[in-house]
């Protein structure tokens, strides 16, 4: 096996296959995306091993030459007397073909190559760092002014959530809504790119990214950004950045739907911020293009924490759209999923034992607190918790009665529901449109997992 060139390269093949194979799994995506993107570079080896395969010629056929004195049609039943004279038939000659598999490599590899000449020069553009909002361990604020030609010095702010936020401008960047990026910090490491979903509008004069620290990339960025610093950061200290895009995804269809549903899970909200935000500038604009005439949104997130960064921007649309008349347009529902134990009521942490199964007493005790919840805050004008004049809810929607409210209101439309979150969410939302899908109103389903 190791002594031809069909062996050692189907070795190689076969491995290279199998560590691409397992490192694609969810898990080591999620938890090891270093290991994913590096184990995949594997694909070089395979398509070079899957090349000179060939040209160990262990397949093999008869030749041209041999089939003139040995015609299969006619000497397949004579085989025992090939080689005399009276038979006609000679001995067949076999010999191995030639490869041919780089017909059919040469053309993707030409394409990828393409692509890479192109990242290398979108990653020599210069980008611009304007503004870097980063979770810190500290409870200071701290601003700083970086030597740019801008109107206003840019900053960096640190908050205690696990979201960094770079804003960022580039020459010649043009984007559309829910589209992503790919993000490189050679600080960091000059190999890895990352997607991000941009979260600001094609209107606006930047270009952002709101990033979630769960790994040791983005723990190196957001270290690299003087996130782990009490003291103030100088400019000169910011990383350079490298990006590659805009790429496109489903949610750059939103404005063609008259009446839209937007689902986000976590930070699965990141499109639907660039989202509403032009939906905004498109009405104060008048523009015509845009025929979406009422927006439902749902945010499902597990911590508070998580409801910083995005519920400023619902807050500024909330009060934007009142002054303009257009309450109406927007409905939005937020849900906290999740609870910590020091948020269990304290007559349900008296019990020795439980009374019943464990998710019996969690919804017991969830249903608790959206009541206390209630009882204290239902005449505070706005939620304690995000800010906003619409109540926190916590629990997970009844999907079948929204799909149900919202086929009533909105008769004989096509209703555009957009998901970014995880696929379970994607498998129950993709029945509702479904089963709720009628002669007079269609639910189409749009998904980006992340």
């Amino acid at each position: 096996m190791f002594t031809t060139i069909a062996g050692l390269t189907g070795v190689a093949i076969t491995l290279a296959l199998i560590l691409i194979v397992t490192s694609s799994m969810e898990v080591i995506r999620r938890s090891y995306f270093e290991v994913f993107w590096y184990t995949h570079h594997l694909f070089i080896i395979f398509f070079i091993g899957l090349v000179f395969h060939g040209y160990g010629r262990i397949v093999r056929g008869q030749t041209l030459l041999s089939l003139e004195s040995n015609n299969p049609k006619v000497c397949a039943n004579l085989f025992h007397d090939w080689g005399k004279n009276e038979s006609g038939c000679a001995v067949p000659v076999f010999a191995g073909n030639p490869p041919g598999t780089w017909k059919w490599v040469v053309g993707p590899m030409i394409l990828y190559l393409c692509e890479r000449m192109v990242r290398i020069y979108r990653s020599h553009q210069k980008v611009v760092i304007t503004k870097v909002t980063a979770p810190s361990l500290y409870s200071t604020r701290l601003t700083l002014t970086l030597y740019l030609t801008l109107s206003l010095p840019p900053q960096v702010v640190m908050h205690p959530s696990k979201t960094l936020e770079l804003q960022m401008k580039k020459k010649g960047f043009s984007m559309e809504v829910g589209q992503y990026v790919f993000i490189q910090c050679p600080s960091v490491s000059r190999l890895e790119w990352h997607p991000f979903t941009l979260t600001s509008a094609p209107e606006e004069d930047y270009f952002s990214a709101h990033i979630r620290i769960v790994g040791d990339w983005t723990q190196a960025l957001y270290e690299a950004c003087g996130g782990d610093k009490p003291e103030q950061q100088e400019a000169w200290k910011l990383p350079k950045m490298a990006i590659d895009g805009p790429f496109g995804t489903a949610s750059e269809d939103v404005f063609r739907y008259d009446v839209v549903m937007l689902v986000g899970a976590g930070i699965g909200v990141t499109p639907f911020a660039s989202i509403l935000k032009s939906v905004w500038y498109k009405h104060i604009q008048n523009n015509q293009d845009v025929f979406t005439k009422k927006i439902y949104f749902y945010w499902l997130c597990p911590e508070t924490q998580a409801f910083e960064w995005f519920a400023d921007l619902l807050q500024s649309l909330e009060r934007q759209m009142a002054d303009k008349d257009m309450a109406d347009f927007l409905s939005y529902n937020i849900y906290l999923t999740r609870w910590k134990e020091t948020e269990v009521p304290d007559r349900a942490e008296h019990y020795d034992r439980p009374l019943a199964p464990r998710p019996a007493v969690k919804a017991f005790c969830l249903l608790w607190n959206q009541a206390a919840h209630f009882r204290v805050h239902h005449e505070a004008e706005n939620d304690p918790i995000t800010g906003l004049k619409q109540k926190t809810l916590y629990g997970k929607p009844n999907w079948d009665n929204e799909f149900t409210n919202i086929a009533a209101k909105h008769p004989k439309s096509k209703v555009g529901v957009f998901l970014c979150g995880p696929p379970q969410l994607g498998k129950s939302l993709e029945k509702q449109c479904l089963s709720h899908s009628e002669a007079d109103v269609k639910f189409i389903f749009n998904k980006e997992n992340f």
